[in-house]
């Protein structure tokens, strides 16, 4: 059981499965289900392995009243672990229910047979079905690991199209999303923001509470909250607060070069080896080999980059007879009711998380910020459901943003165009802040209520990550190719002006882009097409297989030069243990310096393939935001804070920008899903930057590959 995480808590089948008396099939699996429709793939394995139709399989939202606790759903993991948790608790539960049939039927377990839940002898033709046998009791068994399940040539369902569960609420507006529950007695809240994160409350005007009405104020600290049974009311009454508020600034954001502060500031460096990183001296930068007869060395930089989801955070708390529930969007139920308890005080026995739907992100948003706004607001106004929203503008300049990094790389070539020497040092601030808790109020000081309140916790100061192969600022540092002399090191870098966290991919974007970058401009050194000399250089056939896949597809070898068209090819295999993609972009560069995005090409290798629109859907959606970072995105501020705080100020792609994408799944039903959510996005990025290389002859080393980016390119 070690070996599948979420059986280590919950090793029973009823942990993860039920049947009703009314023939309905209840998964929990405590993954979230945001967009990426983990919940019809892991509802689709359930239903093949039970031999029930799809359409009987219900999906259970995220609560730490009835899920298994599998922590965040997060680093592409749902289908790889917890769907293969599904599969065998699907198979255990089939195996018992049909041993409980044939003692009922008094036959021979192998004349069975199961058609949608129905158990019929083929010897007597007596039949029953699963909630004739079970109804509403458990199962009462441990999932068994060793349990045979189906072979793919037995699949009835899986790969088959089937209407997406939760979707149809989507289309036809009959969804009910956080931000629109009701209840009675319901209060509206707001929080009413210092300028930035070091601002602290000096004064309020005391008549303020006599202008408010019905607003309620609350006040712990620096954390301000109003709170009204009308909702424009609230906000006005927020308005009303700010404006009698003056905040004592202490210091105010460091504005001087964050690329140079990566460079310059304190650090832990550590060297990686085989994708993980050790605690071990770094060991020297040497000079290239005496043998190399091309050196090739650029330094790649990103700044930092929202979430940017479309609808802004929010949570709803009630604080009743010292019972707090919490409805939120956050991507961890279990560990954000841990931290939440921790910070307010609480058991955790009393504190209930209820998932909802709400923005999604694919990271750390402002989800588990807005829960803790609303509890708190919640405990001071016991007894009253307490909806708090956050606005665009807090959203946009108060989420934990993804860090800005700079990766530098060199390489050298031989006289046989080998690559015999390659470097790799990725600076980063941390990519791990999710709330989780830990020793010392670690996983309050995540928070970011909790640099406010009265009973303050200094902010979080992470350590290194170790724990977990190429995760954080080394995720794809260490390449897949077949070099033999490398050098990588990561660098956590302290005193940061920014909050960050987790954000799709998290240091493998930029990673994969200065190594595709430099995989391109050592092709071009060698004289060999870029898709040759990677192939080149993978001895991993399925690496190699949706390279040529992708190129095959996208016309690859039967392209032909158009001044200003480029085209341009990415790889990777995320995480260098999870899904191989490898994406090919075709780009026109104007005469204004703006990118047309034309057309896209992904080809990826998933494994199984359980739901191929949703994989299709996590894969083409990957591309968009790859494209929107590596195009448009760029959080900015100034020393009174955070300066884009909305759309205009922090642009996003746009559909008048959208290429058309194809995209191809190598299926591979006899290997283990998996995990995709991820995989395209740092190969859709490098193949942009190497399509704009193709189309211009410049190599761009800083994002957003803005208009202004590439005029300043060409001049320099």
């Amino acid at each position: 059981m070690a070996s599948i995480p979420g059986l280590i808590k919950h090793p029973n089948v009823d942990d993860w499965l039920s049947i009703g008396p009314d023939g309905r099939v209840t998964v929990r699996s405590g993954k979230v289900d945001i967009g990426q429709r983990v919940s019809t793939a892991l509802a689709l394995i359930a239903a093949e392995e039970l031999d029930v139709e799809f359409h009987r399989v219900d999906f259970a939202g995220a609560d730490t009243d009835t899920s298994p606790d599998v922590g965040y759903t997060s680093a592409s993991n749902s289908m790889q672990e917890t769907g293969e948790t599904i599969r065998l608790a699907s198979a255990t539960a089939k195996r018992h229910l049909l041993r409980l049939a044939a003692e009922m039927l008094e036959v021979e377990p192998s004349s069975l047979e199961v058609i949608d839940g129905l158990i019929r002898s083929r010897a007597t033709n007596r039949s029953t079905t699963y909630w004739e046998l079970l109804g509403d009791k458990p199962f009462g068994i441990a999932v068994d690991v060793d349990v045979v399940s189906k072979a793919p040539g037995e699949y009835r369902q899986i790969g088959q199209r089937v209407v997406p569960l939760g979707f149809e609420g989507l289309v036809d507006g009959s969804t009910r999303f956080v931000h629109d529950m009701t209840m009675p007695g319901l209060l509206h809240a707001r929080v009413i923001r210092p300028p930035h994160y070091h601002a602290r409350l000096c004064h309020l005007d005391d008549a303020i509470r006599d202008r408010l009405g019905n607003a309620r104020l609350v006040r712990d600290g620096s954390f301000l909250a109003v709170a009204a049974e009308d909702e424009y009311f609230a906000i006005k009454a927020a308005d009303r607060v700010a404006s009698a508020v003056r905040w004592a600034p202490e210091r105010g954001l460091a504005c001087d070069d964050v690329y140079e502060r990566l460079l310059a500031n304190p650090r832990v460096s550590l060297p990686v080896y085989n994708g993980e990183a050790v605690e071990e001296p770094v060991p020297p930068r040497l000079p290239p080999p005496s043998d190399a007869v091309k050196t090739l060395e650029f330094r790649f930089k990103r700044p930092y980059l929202m979430h940017g989801s479309i609808g802004p955070s929010a949570a709803l708390a009630l604080y009743k007879d010292g019972t707090l529930t919490i409805w939120t969007h956050t991507q961890g139920v279990h560990p954000l009711r841990e931290t939440l308890a921790e910070a307010l005080g609480m058991e955790a026995a009393s504190v209930r998380l209820i998932h909802g739907p709400g923005p999604g992100c694919y990271g750390h948003n402002g989800a588990d910020d807005a829960a803790l706004d609303a509890a708190l607001v919640a405990k001071a106004l016991p007894g009253n459901p307490v909806l708090l929203k956050w606005t665009r503008e807090d959203e946009h300049a108060w989420e934990p943003y993804g860090p800005c990094m700079v990766v530098e790389v060199r390489a050298s070539l031989d006289r046989d165009g080998q690559v015999i020497d390659w470097l790799h040092e990725s600076y980063s601030d941390t990519h791990r802040t999710r709330p989780r808790p830990g020793p010392n109020r670690v996983g309050p000081a995540r928070l970011l209520a909790m640099r406010h309140v009265s009973s303050a916790v200094p902010p979080f100061v992470p350590e290194p990550a170790l724990s977990a192969p190429l995760a954080g600022i080394h995720r794809n540092a260490d390449p897949l190719y077949t070099f033999s002399n490398r050098r990588i090191v990561k660098h956590l870098v302290r005193n940061m002006p920014l909050r960050t966290s987790t954000l799709r991919t998290l240091g493998g974007y930029v990673n994969v882009l200065a190594i595709e970058s430099m995989m391109d401009e050592l092709a071009s050194a060698a004289d060999v097409d870029p898709l040759e000399f990677r192939l080149r250089n993978l001895d991993d056939e399925r690496a190699r297989a949706v390279l040529e896949a992708a190129a095959e597809r996208a016309g690859w070898r039967r392209r032909r030069k158009v001044p200003g068209r480029g085209q341009g090819l990415g790889f990777a295999r995320y995480n260098n243990l999870k899904t191989y993609a490898a994406v090919i972009v075709e780009l026109e560069v104007d005469d204004a310096a703006a990118v047309h995005l034309r057309r896209a090409v992904i080809a990826a290798d998933a494994g199984q393939v359980v739901d191929a629109a949703g994989l299709s859907l996590q894969l083409e959606g990957g591309l968009l935001q790859a494209a929107s970072w590596m195009l448009y995105e760029e959080v900015t501020w100034d020393e009174r804070g955070i300066t884009s705080r909305d759309w205009d100020s922090y642009p996003i792609l746009r559909f008048d920008n959208v290429p058309e994408v194809e995209t191809i799944l190598v299926d591979r039903p006899e290997l283990p899903s998996l995990g995709a959510g991820e995989a395209s996005v740092a190969p859709s990025g490098a193949a942009i930057a190497n399509a704009i290389f193709d189309a211009t002859g410049l190599r761009l080393h800083q994002l957003p590959f803005t208009p202004d980016a590439i005029r300043a390119a060409a001049l320099d």
